[in-house]
């Protein structure tokens, strides 16, 4: 066995055990009142995990270790490998065929012939979820898609995300996957760009084309409107194999945490799961003894 293979197995035995281990120690940690409060929160995720981004401690964690189709979540390491590129933000990119979703058909408002500039088809592909505007980023890339899904997989281990694959910088295909661990350290690295943070948080977007024509587009995650929600970073995914994915950087009562949800069965489940979460923890925040 190579001495490359012999770390990533070793990585991955390391997270999972210590993801256990965290998992083992919720109880003993919170307290017994606390912890009953884990259990019934029942959220309908397959996976989920809530993360103090401070000291990375686990406040929740459910089948953290599954490995499973990420869809759109996808589109958070499209970013960062644009973003590490240092390509120019006001290059203008034309949609081609190649850019068009041959795999699940689904639509865009980004036509072929299309003009637009890298930093706007960025904007989209975080905002919108636009599938054609990432599409359009990686064809764009020195050496092209195969060129681009490449760098994606070398930035998955620099950022030590051991069980994630990408084949794709759209996530419509079920071959990108990772799971709930890794994710979150996906959301940490991308969290640290001002731009990742403002572009998927933005509520909507225009889009001005050479022609004088405006284009508008809406936030994916319907949280970012809610003024009860402190959010610093979000995206959305769905496939049929991921079913409904939702991953947050989010301030809750004066913690910043990390929220990965994957595999939500229901249209609205992710969000119900979201606001399950905040309610928790404001909870248990406001019911700690003071000093």
């Amino acid at each position: 066995m190579s001495g490359k293979l012999l770390a990533w197995v070793a990585g991955c035995v390391l997270a999972g055990n210590a993801i256990s281990a965290q998992q083992a120690a919720i109880e003993q940690r919170l307290g017994p009142s606390i912890a009953a409060k884990v259990g019934a929160l029942n959220l309908k995720s397959t996976s989920a995990l809530v993360l103090d981004q401070t000291g990375q401690r686990v406040l929740y964690a459910k089948n953290v270790d599954a490995v499973v189709p990420i869809a759109s979540i996808t589109k958070l390491m499209t970013a960062l490998v644009v973003l590490d590129s240092g390509l120019p933000l006001d290059e203008p990119i034309t949609i081609s065929k190649e850019d068009r979703d041959g795999l699940k058909g689904t639509r865009s408002r980004l036509a072929v012939r299309m003009t637009v500039s890298r930093d706007d088809l960025l904007r989209l592909a975080l905002m919108a979820s636009e599938n054609r505007a990432a599409a359009a980023l990686a064809r764009a890339y020195p050496g092209g898609t195969s060129a681009f899904v490449a760098a994606m997989n070398r930035k998955a281990v620099e950022l030590g995300m051991w069980h994630t694959r990408f084949v794709d910088g759209t996530g419509l295909s079920s071959g990108n996957v990772s799971n709930a661990q890794d994710l979150s350290r996906l959301v940490g690295a991308a969290y640290r760009h001002p731009l990742i943070r403002e572009y998927t948080t933005d509520t909507q977007h225009t889009v001005r084309l050479a022609n004088g024509r405006k284009m508008q587009f809406s936030n994916s995650n319907r949280l970012v409107r809610n003024s009860g929600w402190e959010i610093g970073l979000s995206k959305t995914g769905y496939i049929s194999e991921a079913g409904r994915c939702l991953v947050l950087q989010a301030q809750i009562a004066a913690t910043p945490v990390i929220i990965v949800l994957l595999d939500s069965w229901g249209h609205l489940t992710r969000l119900g799961d979201a606001n399950r979460i905040k309610k928790w923890m404001e909870s248990n925040s406001s019911r700690q003894p003071a000093g």
